[in-house]
């Protein structure tokens, strides 16, 4: 029996996904949990990486329970050991075949962009980019050229080694945030390379700001060069909304 875990989390209280060396990240946290459950360590594995700092709705995971742990309601008994920036939304029994990584399609990103120049709320400020005033219909027209399969080298940071450098962005668009003053990129892919969806973010404002046409964006696919493209959005922005099966 394998389990499958929604699961959404404040990126600012851990450092990211995977276990490091130094800081507590949510997988972690995860696996202190389910060793509290089983009396014993259980690897738990991921759909995929957050950075410290970016936020999730629908992280998925999945994990391998010994047998005579088959009748636990997860949900309850992992929600009860984790901090409160940390919970399971839903779970269900799946497949062996199933994993949570390896049999994602589709994911889905959102950033927030703070539009006012002069203040942020405090309940959005560890959730949104402080970018100022931006013209979204020049972000959108940029966006446009995004959208489709491309080679994405050009919006990929170091730090991950992949042959594979082409990816699938079925949509980006924009809509109106939690306030009038918070506008909410939503893009979607059939994978992200390393800080690919924040590099984008980043790469969109210079275009709101006047800084870039929207048509370099074009330019910038092609030179398959992370040197000459815009700086990577924070991560506080981010925030994993679904990976689609």
């Amino acid at each position: 029996m394998r389990i499958k875990l929604v699961l959404a989390y404040d990126g600012t209280t851990y450092h990211g996904w995977q276990i490091q060396k130094k800081e507590p990240t949510i997988q972690q946290m995860l696996e202190d949990s389910l060793a509290r459950i089983c009396n014993r360590h259980i690897r738990i594995h991921g759909a995929g990486r957050t950075d410290a700092g970016v936020h999730a709705l629908g992280q998925v995971a999945h994990f391998d329970p010994p047998p005579e742990n088959t009748g636990i309601p997860w949900q309850q008994a992992l929600n009860s050991l984790l901090a409160s920036s940390i919970r399971i939304v839903r779970y269900q029994q799946v497949t062996g075949s199933f994993h949570a990584r390896f049999s994602a399609r589709v994911k889905h990103y959102s950033y927030s962009f703070w539009t006012e120049k002069f203040f942020v709320y405090p309940q959005r400020r560890n959730f949104v980019w402080h970018a100022g005033p931006l013209n979204i219909e020049a972000m959108s027209a940029a966006a446009d050229h995004l959208v489709g399969r491309h080679d994405f080298c050009s919006f990929m940071n170091k730090g991950t080694e992949t042959r594979d450098t082409v990816r699938h962005v079925w949509n980006i668009n924009f809509r109106q945030g939690c306030f009038p003053q918070e506008t909410v990129m939503h893009i979607r892919a059939d994978g992200f390379l390393k800080q690919m969806a924040r590099n984008i973010a980043g790469a969109l404002v210079q275009v709101g700001r006047g800084k870039l046409r929207p048509q370099e964006m074009e330019k910038i696919l092609q030179h398959r060069d992370r040197s000459l493209a815009p700086a990577t959005a924070p991560a506080r922005g981010l925030c994993l909304e679904a990976v689609e099966y």
